[in-house]
């Protein structure tokens, strides 16, 4: 009788967590569907999709060298929370373009961001957005919060939350 029991509540809990599981993945399909709009009203010149990451070209890159997996990218940036078909500074949350006049105490944090894309700890989807990128290329980065955060918050970015990055990059080397 016991036995039974602890079979019947292993098959709720079973149950609950699988029904858990299937509303995160509508969730994250639905944030697909949200993607594939802001690239559809984008006027963006190209678009690339790369490990879950989808990047829409504003200004093409002026280098012949795209940036490898391991290679060093420096870059300006915008991050934005996911909403509608556009950015908007309602929704930023971090920036170090000094243009975006984002209100911060410490102007350093304007500073240019250079990282070797193999050794920082980023975001799944930005690493993925970031891999091909040119010297000079103006583009938005869009992934979905499984490709973010995932079940976690970070500051003002709620739990699976579908980000888009601005990226204006300046230089990348691939040696």
């Amino acid at each position: 009788m016991k036995r039974s029991r602890i079979l019947i509540l292993g098959a709720i809990l079973l149950a609950a967590f699988s029904c858990a599981k299937q509303q995160q993945e509508n969730y994250y399909a639905s944030q697909e569907d949200q993607i594939e709009k802001f690239v559809n009203a984008a006027k963006g010149v190209r678009t690339v999709h790369n490990g879950g990451a989808t990047r829409v070209i504003i200004t093409e890159g002026t280098t012949a060298d795209s940036l490898s997996a391991s290679g060093v990218v420096s870059f300006y940036y915008a991050g934005y929370l996911l909403s509608g078909t556009s950015v908007s500074s309602s929704n930023l949350f971090d920036t170090n373009n000094e243009d975006l006049n984002w209100p911060v105490s410490d102007s350093a944090s304007f500073n240019i961001c250079t990282i070797k894309i193999d050794e920082e700890p980023l975001l799944p989807g930005l690493k993925s957005g970031l891999t091909g990128v040119k010297g000079g290329e103006e583009s938005y980065i869009l992934f979905t919060g499984k490709y973010g955060y995932g079940n976690h918050s970070s500051g003002t970015i709620p739990a699976n939350a579908s980000l888009v990055y601005h990226i204006w990059v300046e230089s990348i080397s691939n040696e």
